[in-house]
């Protein structure tokens, strides 16, 4: 190394003062690459920085009790979320400041490469009014509502305005809003229509408050993916897990399907039946 690691002056030779510190941080690289091995082997126990970021749609309190679970199984794994847009995840998995997402996606369709696209479950949209609306189920009523969406950039907002277009109308924009418990609270109050997925209206028991409304040829099914850009290490056993979770989860959502509702009519509404 250049340098003089031992005191000859007494035997057996020794570690002189150099030597003692070189030996030191010596030990110290090799636990760090034995560290090192273990991040990168997918066999060994999940340890470290598990990044995880979450679109809006499904940045709810539901995926606490899966998180938690996660943090139990795996002591040693800490976990960052981000709630962000979609294509802002993407962006920051390209980039290397997330390890996996969780994401909605238009049915049929995949993250852009060279990201890996991981389908767990199916949703559905529905467009809801106040249980005091009284709008039909049509195009031509619907694009004269006042609508409370999610800002530009997300992909179900995208898909809705493509459908309506396609029959010669425009969504007048009432309200721009990430949160959907806040878009639910606004349809509640009246204030405009909205597109909420069917998972989220059923867990809140909100379908009293709201009404279902069908308009022709709408029928938009997103898909439920985690994203990644590759192999995680030793944190892919935590990714496995949390897809398992995730993916139960989203299955019991859709063992409770909202009740399709008639035109206009409340989706808890039932025909009265003739007395005799």
């Amino acid at each position: 190394m250049g340098a003089e690691l031992l005191d000859r002056s007494v035997k057996p030779p020794r570690l002189n003062s150099l030597g003692s510190r070189v030996l030191e941080q010596a030990r110290d690289l090799l636990q760090r690459t034995e560290a090192l091995k273990s991040l990168t082997a997918s066999d060994a126990e999940p340890h470290g920085l598990l990044r995880i970021g979450l679109s809006h749609p499904l940045a709810e309190g539901t995926l606490i009790d899966p998180i938690l679970a996660l943090t139990e199984k795996y002591p040693k794994v800490r976990l960052r979320l981000l709630s962000e847009l979609t294509g802002e995840l993407f962006h920051r998995l390209l980039a290397g400041e997330l390890d996996v997402a969780a994401v909605l996606l238009p049915e049929g369709k995949t993250a852009p490469p060279p990201l890996l696209t991981n389908i767990i479950a199916s949703d559905r949209m529905e467009i809801v009014q106040g249980a005091a609306g009284n709008l039909d189920g049509d195009w031509k009523s619907l694009g004269r509502a006042p609508w409370v969406l999610n800002p530009p950039g997300c992909p179900l907002r995208a898909s809705l305005i493509d459908r309506m277009e396609r029959d010669g109308f425009t969504p007048m924009i009432a309200a721009e809003i990430h949160n959907m418990h806040l878009q639910l609270a606004f349809v509640q109050s009246g204030y405009g229509v909205g597109l909420l997925p069917a998972r989220f209206i059923a867990r809140n028991h909100s379908i009293d408050a709201v009404k279902v409304l069908r308009p022709p040829s709408f029928d938009l099914h997103p898909s439920v993916a985690l994203v990644r850009v590759g192999p995680l290490g030793a944190l892919g056993k935590a990714v496995e897990q949390l897809e398992h979770w995730f993916r139960q989860l989203f299955e019991a959502d859709t063992a409770k399907p909202v009740t399709r509702p008639r035109r206009g009519v409340p989706a808890n509404r039932r025909e009265a039946r003739p007395r005799k």
